[in-house]
């Protein structure tokens, strides 16, 4: 906005940053659609290593696993086992990755989704070991996709992209910042990221949120190791109001908020689109009602992007972000955890199966933020050490578990 406009323009700015920044709390405004995103989220200077993981966070847990210490020496050791760890692997990148429903028909994408995990893997493996090794496998798997994909086709090709463009900058990250040796194709890398990837998810979904959410994850990330602010800025402002879109709030009125352009102007459009749910109880999501795994992958990305938010500077955690991400998190670990639902749930019937889901979240919300989270508490430990949802969540006991940094 030019420096001439009214002042009232400048502080209607002024506002919107602080919301993304978290100085303020996201207003209930009871409408229909969710509030309008923030004006501006990217920050002055990128800090790195910093996807989902910080410098400071993986020396925390350095730390931990050389001195045996629980509950990160156990997943070490998990990690360090895993099929993403070895050192045999050999990279499967092929030139257009064609993805249907379900991977049905499959042509590459569990291969892409796999190596992206694998490279985090053997990223976060130097990082801890010191072993060039590793760091030089990580750099295998990324250069064999940077030098071979194209595109991405099929109907599921934005969330396979959304998957894999997940992990992808997170190894990237850790390697490029904190690898001495030679990564020469690293500008490669990042051309990769900024010709296929980014375009595929920039521009969000209509379908279910865990979609967009987990797009808008993959573009915030991609972005961070780009130092792009542009698609940063565009990517957190369509995260913004997908998480309100998402999650319900009862300070959202009597309907949830709704993500622009999707034409869910009426009641029963918008109960058809929350699976058939008429009833909304804080902490419901939109997918809740059709199974706690997708659910589980929209809360995922939810708290990766926030993590990915505190470390560039501005904290989601104070605002609606972490409060639908609480609230979602506890409303479905306490089904998750064998209490029966009720009949105005999901016609009294939920399909458990929320996922290695959980440690972010809880990490930053109940652990640095101090909030109550008795359910989300039993079901992450419960669960201890999280593994790897072969999609796009790996080891987050490991990175996050007890995380202070």
């Amino acid at each position: 906005m030019p420096k001439s406009r009214l002042s009232v323009g400048a502080a209607v700015a002024s506002v919107a940053a602080a919301l993304v920044a978290g100085l303020v709390a996201w207003p209930g405004t009871g409408n229909a659609e969710a509030a309008p995103a923030p004006v501006t989220a990217a920050p002055s200077t990128f800090t790195h290593p910093g996807v989902t993981v910080s410098r400071g966070q993986l020396d925390f847990t350095r730390e931990k696993v050389t001195a045996g210490a629980q509950p990160w020496k156990s997943a070490y050791d998990q990690m360090m086992g895993s099929k993403y760890a070895s050192l045999s692997r050999t990279p499967k990148p092929r030139a257009v990755v064609e993805c249907g429903s379900y991977s049905d028909p499959n042509y590459g994408c569990t291969d892409e989704r796999e190596d992206a995990i694998a490279a985090y893997t053997t990223a976060l493996a130097w990082y801890f070991t010191r072993d060039e090794r590793y760091a030089k496998k990580s750099i295998e798997l990324m250069d064999a996709w940077s030098a071979t994909i194209k595109d991405h086709t099929n109907s599921n090709a934005p969330l396979q992209t959304g998957w894999a463009g997940s992990s992808w900058p997170r190894a990237a990250e850790i390697i490029k910042y904190t690898y001495d040796g030679n990564w020469s194709n690293s500008g490669r890398f990042a051309t990769m990221l900024r010709g296929v990837y980014l375009p595929e998810v920039i521009n969000g979904s209509n379908s279910n949120g865990n979609w967009e959410l987990s797009m808008m994850e993959a573009a915030v990330g991609i972005s961070v190791f780009l130092e792009d602010k542009a698609s940063y800025d565009k990517a957190m402002a369509t995260f913004r109001t997908r998480t309100a879109a998402y999650v319900y709030l009862a300070s959202d009125g009597p309907l949830p908020k709704t993500a622009p352009k999707q034409n869910l102007d009426t009641r029963e459009k918008i109960v058809k689109y929350w699976q058939g749910q008429g009833t909304f109880t804080t902490g419901l999501t939109q997918e809740t009602c059709r199974d706690f795994t997708h659910t589980g992958y929209g809360l995922s990305a939810i708290s990766h992007v926030a993590e990915t938010s505190r470390i560039q500077g501005q904290d989601l955690y104070s605002t609606d972000v972490g409060e639908r991400l609480r609230q979602g998190l506890g409303f479905q670990a306490k089904y998750e955890l064998g209490e029966a639902p009720p009949a105005s749930l999901c016609k009294g019937t939920v399909h458990r199966g929320l996922g290695p889901v959980t440690e972010v979240g809880f990490n930053a919300l109940a652990g640095r933020l101090g909030q109550t989270m008795t359910n989300t508490r039993k079901l992450t430990e419960r669960n201890r050490p999280a593994g790897s949802n072969n999609l796009f969540v790996a080891w987050e006991t490991l990175t996050h578990a007890g995380n202070p940094r």
